[in-house]
């Protein structure tokens, strides 16, 4: 068994296949195996590399200390670990990630006669299967949500039972984890995943719809990363939702939606679904471009939602959905920088970063990706923290330069007689001016002019 994004024992398809296929061959032995990439580890940012280790240490724990560890190319070290192993098969959740594809096209190539069974996905639908009449992809989220409802999954799968795990060969070890300084991650594994939600089932998922917006409360399960790593599969959280959940199945559904355009347009992972948007946009460049992008980095832009948000980011790795659109929409719309910058500096520093969200979520809100009418959604950042972070309670968290000003004051410090007191800097763009100038940026890209 190849462990990759399943780093789980309930409800692992493949996993049970790899049991299965064990038990048929008569010695019942399997080997858990994972591997180091160097071509992911190295992609990597410090946050998502601390998580994994800790998952993987997790993952080791359930396994009773059978992990077995390669460093190196899958290519390589799984054949090998086959071979040595005599193995009979090789089980693995289907991949659909531009990487992911190849990669395991090349790994079931090295493998010769050995097979490599694919079963299951980290999908409630694996993508590709929820389709238009016509065959073709969706590219607009609601019909693939009533089609991806229509289309359904099977319910989720028991664990494995006394399963005799086997290391046929040396372990590496577990990687280095990243000193995040003062960066505390939550608690990783299958073991934390399934009590997380299990909390957020009991005590706040009947209140998801009506406060899933608000940056200032713990109103969202943070579940992304548990998701992104496989410690728990996505069915088993739908099987545990009922028709009045529907809004939050929906955000589950945005992450298949998203994951079945970047299978069926790879490309899209680093460019727009838009090819107008690449080619026309007259984006900021040079020193100054590179001093606005630095200013969003550190979250020292001048406009507090925004700042908060970034802030968040670095010192969380992870940061409120409605606040991500918000500080996504102010560097492609405000400070006119290439949506794929921020995208990278999402994927370095979250700890739920997931390629194929993160880059059509980046590609949704600047008007570029799976979106039929996006010219005018510019959101405008003050507005966004009066509505929601009303109180001013999530930027005066982030901050600290603002914590002195009460209430809603907080929005617009320099509003306020002393609210730029404590060095809090002057917004480094006029947001009024700006949006006007991508609304014509828009407007001539869309006229094709």
């Amino acid at each position: 068994m190849w462990f990759r994004r399943d780093l789980r024992l309930h409800d692992n398809p493949a996993l049970l296949a790899a049991v299965d296929a064990a038990s048929a061959d008569g010695d019942g032995r399997v080997v858990p195996l994972f591997v180091i990439d160097p071509a992911l580890w190295g992609a990597a940012g410090p946050v998502r590399r601390a998580y994994l280790v800790s998952s993987l240490r997790c993952l080791d724990e359930s396994l009773d200390g059978n992990l077995l560890i390669q460093h190196g190319s899958p290519v390589e070290a799984v054949a090998r670990v086959a071979a040595v192993a005599g193995a009979t098969s090789v089980h693995i959740a289907g991949d659909y990630a531009p990487y992911g594809r190849s990669r395991d096209v090349a790994v079931e190539a090295a493998l010769g006669d050995v097979p490599l069974i694919r079963t299951g996905s980290p999908y409630a639908v694996s993508p590709g299967r929820v389709t238009k009449d016509d065959g073709t992809s969706y590219r607009v989220f609601t019909p693939f949500w009533r089609a991806w409802t229509r289309h359904g999954w099977r319910a989720p799968a028991s664990a494995p039972r006394d399963v005799d795990w086997w290391m046929p060969v040396e372990c590496d070890g577990f990687p280095d984890a990243p000193h995040l300084g003062d960066l505390v991650l939550p608690p990783a594994g299958e073991e934390a995943a399934r009590a997380t939600w299990a909390s957020y089932r009991g005590d706040r998922l009947a209140s998801y719809a009506d406060l899933r917006n608000r940056a200032d409360l713990a109103a969202t399960s943070s579940m992304g990363h548990h998701l992104k790593w496989g410690e728990i599969h996505p069915r088993t959280m739908l099987a545990e939702l009922g028709p009045q959940d529907e809004v939050y199945a929906k955000e589950l559904c945005w992450r298949e939606f998203y994951a079945d355009v970047l299978a069926q347009h790879p490309s899209s992972a680093r460019e727009s679904l838009d090819p107008r948007f690449d080619a026309a946009m007259r984006w900021q460049t040079g020193t100054h471009a590179d001093r606005l992008f630095e200013a969003w980095q550190l979250g020292l832009t001048g406009y507090p939602f925004v700042d908060a948000g970034m802030r968040q980011l670095r010192a969380e790795g992870w940061v409120h959905n409605r606040v991500r659109m918000v500080v996504a929409s102010f560097l492609v719309k405000d400070l006119h920088l290439p949506w794929q910058r921020g995208a990278a500096e999402f994927m370095h520093w979250l700890r739920d970063a997931d390629l194929a969200s993160n880059a059509h979520g980046w590609q949704w809100t600047a008007g570029c990706g799976t979106d039929a009418s996006p010219f005018y959604r510019i959101f405008n950042p003050i507005t966004q923290g009066l509505n929601f972070d009303p109180d001013g309670d999530y930027v005066r968290r982030y901050v600290p330069e603002l914590r002195h000003l009460p209430g809603a004051s907080v929005h617009k410090p320099w509003q306020v007689i002393d609210g730029q007191a404590h060095g809090y800097p002057a917004p480094v763009v006029d947001h009024a001016a700006e949006r006007a100038v991508a609304l014509a940026d828009f407007a001539e890209i869309r006229s094709g002019r």
